[in-house]
């Protein structure tokens, strides 16, 4: 009997984007099941919490049978040998992405002897980053077209209570979006590129 090709698909999701939606689409058909992943990333603020992130993923995964969402804390490669995923997806958008994921496969590679799989980010979804989607939302600008429904609907909510905000606080296209391995938190502790 072969055997069940599991695959873990990290992130903050803060929040979950149609980007996101797409690589989990597209990963469900490549595996028997798909485990996205939620992670905290200690460098960031996040702007929902933990559980609601969970809960949007499920919400919006609830007719994909081969995908569920859990979430996580410490290093993807330590979460995946425990599920018993032997792979790790992850997305790109960029050739600025693939050096940091390159680093990144490698390392996971290396400390947990989990490889990684790629899926280039489809060409209309390329530039879609959670952090863009809050930094609009914040300033009053319509993110339906870049995050699921129940997204748009709770970061309408969000930043109704709080008015329109400044958007000092979060990184804009300038710059910081790819980080290196160790600077601004480690994509060994889940951290999507967003």
């Amino acid at each position: 009997m072969a055997r069940k090709r599991v695959a873990v698909f990290p992130g903050s999701y803060d929040p979950i984007t149609m980007g996101h939606m797409d690589i989990i689409e597209r990963g469900a058909e490549l595996f028997d099941e798909l485990v996205v992943a939620v992670s905290d990333n200690p460098a960031k603020k996040p702007l929902l919490p933990m559980e609601e992130r969970l809960g949007l993923i499920r919400e919006l995964t609830r007719g994909m049978p081969h995908v569920r969402a859990e979430m996580f804390a410490g290093m993807t490669v330590d979460f995946a040998k425990r599920i018993g995923a032997g792979a790790i997806l992850r997305g790109i958008r960029t050739f600025a992405d693939f050096e940091y994921e390159f680093q990144l496969a490698l390392a996971n590679r290396s400390i947990g002897g989990v490889e990684t799989v790629f899926i280039m980010s489809s060409a209309e979804r390329s530039f879609i980053r959670s952090t863009l989607i809050k930094e609009a939302a914040a300033l009053g600008g319509d993110v339906s077209r870049f995050v699921p429904p129940p997204v748009a609907e709770t970061l309408g909510r969000i930043f109704a209570k709080r008015g329109r905000i400044s958007a000092r606080g979060f990184v804009g296209l300038g710059g910081g979006e790819t980080p290196d391995i160790g600077r601004d938190g480690s994509g060994l502790r889940g951290e999507a590129i967003e």
